[in-house]
């Protein structure tokens, strides 16, 4: 009986690190399907933007119609909806000029430190030296320089990482996290809809659905979108606090990875070590996040 039932705890263990990975690698997937849709595709960023978003609603719909579950109606619901649509949008727009780990470090950092000093606020405590250590990491990776990502962009994906540590911290306390995030994304198709309209009102160029771009945006919201959240919903349930966010630690670096390998991208000595120094300080604070 012992051995069956260790061998059991081995067998879930293992299940749990397997899919953890799947679902790292499906958020990485996701900067390198924007990045190398605006890139080699003829798409738009609207148009990607509405692909992902209607997309992205379509699948966890139906995740969660076979699951059983209904709709979540929430007090945040247009908040939490407004927050994934600046996401996707200043996500997407960002990709138009900054490389792939570029900007899933500048993505991640910007969430997570939203996330830490909301936890401060709140009276917790961490390292000062762990958050000077990211922050400090984070400004000369930004410092202009050769190697710096454009202002434009980066500032674009910092809005889009608050953005998404927003929409996180009112997703946090929630019960049913595949229906809110399903709630979500169905209230932010109109906004997408009013995106691409106002695409389309600049001018006969404004849209262009790239049959290849648009095949990126299906997959990113149906596949690394819907699916990933829905495996990272499931290992979230099953992992301490502290180890979920320090295995978002590796996301920028297999977008890094991924961006060098597939779309020829080039990682300069000065942004790896400023990169590490900031995945490095974000690290910091986890492990040492307590309540006061």
């Amino acid at each position: 009986m012992r051995t069956e039932a260790a061998a059991q705890v081995r067998g879930a263990t293992l299940a749990v690190g397997l899919l953890t990975c799947l679902a790292m690698v499906a958020f990485a997937a996701n900067s390198l399907l924007t990045r190398a849709a605006l890139q080699t595709t003829g798409i738009d960023a609207a148009s990607f933007t509405a692909i992902r978003v209607a997309s992205g609603a379509a699948t966890l719909l139906a995740i969660l119609r076979l699951q059983g579950g209904r709709l979540e109606r929430t007090r945040t619901g247009w908040l939490s909806a407004l927050l994934l649509f600046a996401y996707v949008a200043a996500f997407t727009f960002a990709y138009r000029g900054i490389g792939t780990g570029a900007g899933a470090l500048v993505l991640f950092a910007c969430a997570q430190l939203l996330m830490i000093s909301y936890g401060l606020s709140r009276g917790e405590r961490a390292s000062p030296w762990g958050l000077l250590l990211a922050l400090g990491g984070l400004a000369v990776f930004l410092a202009p320089s050769a190697s710096a990502p454009p202002l434009l962009p980066a500032a674009l994906m910092a809005l889009a990482g608050f953005a998404w540590g927003g929409f996180s911290l009112l997703g946090k306390a929630s019960g049913a996290p595949i229906a809110n995030t399903a709630t979500s994304f169905l209230l932010a198709v109109p906004l997408a809809a009013v995106l691409v309209l106002a695409a389309w009102l600049t001018g006969p160029g404004g849209l262009r659905p790239d049959p290849a771009g648009v095949a990126c945006a299906l997959v990113s919201g149906s596949i690394t979108s819907g699916l990933g959240y829905a495996v990272w919903y499931w290992v979230r349930t099953r992992m301490t606090a502290i180890g979920a966010g320090a295995v978002q630690l590796s996301v920028p670096v297999i977008s890094a990875l991924l961006g060098v390998l597939l779309l020829g991208e080039h990682v300069t000595a000065r942004s790896a070590l400023s990169g590490l120094a900031t995945l490095g300080g974000v690290a910091w604070v986890t492990l040492t996040a307590r309540k006061a």
